[in-house]
């Protein structure tokens, strides 16, 4: 019964999304706070027992509750937790609103506001970056945060469901990419200090549970956009020798919807013998009409996430 916890999930998130400084958010934040104070003693296995208890932890609970629903109550009991859990693991509402003011800023020719809307998403410096720039980079954050709040957290969910284990891969997979940000966050800013043990241990757990996710997003976007650009686009990123998660989705993109984005690096994508010139002018920076290409790219995987899980659901319940 994924597919009814995954679409009723998704729905509800439109409907009334999670404001920032919830107090299921604050509890969250609360319990990484306790365990770094608690077990982060600056070697490796206390940096492991600390992110088990953060991590592990809550994705264990998850289960428990899953599976004492389902035995004492019923299944439509356990469906529905499980809905729950993915409504709080989801995140498509908390991103898109930086996304649409920064278009709408940008369709207004307000280049000097959308530089700042940028600059207090991202935290970063944009003072001199030209608008073919902010809408690549605009692009990017996008689709990474499309990514992390709604495609890994499916693909995780979807996996560990089928094998019986309801919303712990969705847990597993949103505390997983949350603790090293917030670990990072909390060390630079001096807020509590975190070893670097600790936060080594955190980004290793973080790319070993993200791979698979990655791989699935950047699929969906071939099949959904132009697969053969895409697929391509994935194939020369694989050369780099600096070959990341992150990196992988966005090849995929830029090969789907066939722009540049410059956080690849022209480097990386070009094929053997051709020059910068010439591959650069095979992707075009993007335009502002592109915004509206990825948008529309996002929701079809969406859709096909759900379509693919019906299937699945069907074809149980009929086998």
């Amino acid at each position: 019964m994924s597919f009814i916890s995954v679409l009723f999930a998704l729905l509800l998130e439109q409907a009334k999304p999670l404001t920032r400084g919830n107090p299921i958010h604050a509890a969250m934040r609360a319990w990484v706070r306790w365990s770094t104070h608690s077990f982060d003693a600056g070697k490796p296995f206390h940096g492991w027992l600390a992110w088990g208890f953060a991590v592990a932890g809550p994705a264990l609970l998850a289960l428990l509750i899953y599976r004492l629903l389902g035995h004492f109550v019923g299944w439509s009991l356990d469906v529905l937790w499980s809905a729950l859990v993915l409504y709080i693991s989801l995140g498509f509402r908390q991103f898109s609103s930086h996304f649409t003011d920064i278009r709408n800023a940008l369709a207004n020719d307000d280049d000097a506001r959308a530089r700042a809307l940028l600059a207090n998403w991202q935290q970063i410096e944009v003072r001199e970056m030209p608008r073919s720039a902010i809408l690549g980079k605009v692009i990017e954050f996008s689709v990474l945060a499309a990514h992390r709040h709604v495609f890994g957290v499916l693909a995780w969910f979807s996996v560990l469901a089928a094998f019986g284990l309801g919303p712990t891969g969705a847990v597993l997979y949103r505390l997983s990419e949350f603790v090293v940000r917030y670990w990072q966050h909390q060390s630079n800013a001096h807020y509590q200090p975190v070893s670097a043990a600790l936060q080594g241990n955190a980004q290793t757990a973080w790319t070993l549970i993200d791979w698979f996710p990655a791989r699935a997003t950047a699929i969906g976007f071939a099949v959904m956009g132009n697969f053969e650009e895409a697929i391509d686009g994935w194939r020369r990123y694989a050369q780099r020798t600096d070959v990341s998660n992150d990196g992988l989705v966005l090849a995929a993109t830029a090969g789907a919807v066939n722009i540049h984005l410059p956080g690849l690096g022209l480097d990386g994508l070009a094929a053997p013998g051709a020059s910068m010139d010439e591959f650069a002018s095979a992707r075009p920076w993007p335009e502002l009409p592109h915004l509206a290409i990825v948008v529309g790219l996002v929701w079809r995987a969406v859709v096909m996430w759900i379509v693919l899980l019906a299937l699945l659901t069907l074809a149980r319940l009929l086998g």
